[in-house]
């Protein structure tokens, strides 16, 4: 009742390797659940820096029920001029509760499980909307989080032989490319903007603090577009697309493309349904229209995939014990 522990990167890494179809399935049932109203995700609060307006801490609080039954939150941050010095932009824990008492049990390293919901949320999403047959694929932004999402869409049966990536920075998409080709036998190369936007999906994992693809582009119908980083599309372009999102409440703010059209609009109106929606039947797609998923982030998710963690290294004895952690373990 009163232990704490603590699951380290390393063994992160290692548990989630090979495990990307599993994690795939464990994000499909978090959504349902989310769905089906069995957790509870408020909003995000995100601490942001005057003299850093492109740096922010973000704290997602979560509760995922059923079978898991485990609360908990997630403390991530997202620091884009780590990358000039070679660092990674974004890093995270993630601390789980016990249900019953309250009483926090582990603290995990999640970067890595961040990235890992966000790339199986996205592989889940572009298999939905029919992205399966997809032949070409268009990469824009070269980080971490794209190379991941790479990772997925590949476990999710989705072919990686023509792929265009897109950088502002020429190096870390050359890189992207060449990662491609080596993991996965792809046919990747470095293009514009316009190319990868051209591709029957494309993966938009950018750092983007406001939109720059306008409609100077053209979204052609049955492609498919998975808005991972979410500022990247112009609400005037957004407006000409099937709309997809997460979570609906959560997606529309912070000034993300779908909270802009929004307010370019006036209302709700283009937003054609959840990604649960999708799965549940509930929407038609529309194949005389471009297709595109805007995914906020749920903290549901990562509970989902940092509980079935937990448990694993558990089982595998990959758990870093911290004795006498909680000062006062009784009452009285």
């Amino acid at each position: 009742m009163h232990e704490f522990s603590v699951l380290a990167g390393k063994h992160i890494v290692e548990l989630l390797d090979g495990r990307e179809r599993e994690v795939i399935d464990w994000v499909e049932a978090a959504y349902l659940a989310h769905d089906a109203g069995s957790t509870v995700n408020p909003d995000s609060y995100f601490l942001r820096f005057p003299e850093k307006p492109d740096a922010r801490i973000i704290a997602l609080p979560a509760f995922l029920g059923g079978e898991d039954d485990v609360a908990g939150i997630k403390w991530i941050s997202s620091f884009p001029a780590n990358t000039e010095s070679g660092l990674p932009r974004a890093s995270a824990v993630l601390v789980l509760n016990d249900y019953r008492t309250g009483y926090p049990f582990a603290l995990l390293e999640s970067a890595g499980i961040s990235a890992a919901r966000t790339a199986a949320s996205a592989a889940l999403a572009a298999t939905a909307l029919g992205a399966g047959s997809a032949r070409t694929v268009g990469i824009v932004g070269a980080g971490v989080i794209a190379r991941t999402i790479a990772r997925y869409l590949a476990a999710a049966g989705i072919g990686l032989t023509d792929v265009v990536c897109h950088d502002l920075d020429d190096a870390s998409a050359g890189a992207l490319a060449e990662h491609l080709a080596t993991r996965h036998g792809s046919g990747s190369r470095t293009g514009s903007l316009a190319e990868a936007l051209g591709c029957d999906l494309v993966v938009l994992a950018t750092t983007a603090l406001s939109p720059y693809i306008g409609t100077e582009h053209t979204l052609r119908g049955g492609q498919v577009v998975l808005n991972v980083s979410l500022r990247d599309i112009e609400p005037e372009l957004l407006l000409t697309a099937q709309n997809f999102v997460d979570d609906v409440d959560h997606c529309l703010k912070a000034n993300t493309s779908p909270h802009l059209a929004e307010q370019r609009l006036g209302d709700r109106s283009f937003i054609d349904g959840t990604l649960a929606d999708v799965l549940r039947g509930r929407v038609a797609l529309d194949p005389q229209r471009p297709l595109v998923f805007s995914p906020f982030g749920l903290g549901v998710l990562d509970l989902a995939v940092g509980h079935r963690l937990f448990q694993r290294a558990r089982q595998e004895g990959r758990l870093t014990e911290v004795p006498g952690f909680f000062g006062e373990t009784r009452r009285w």
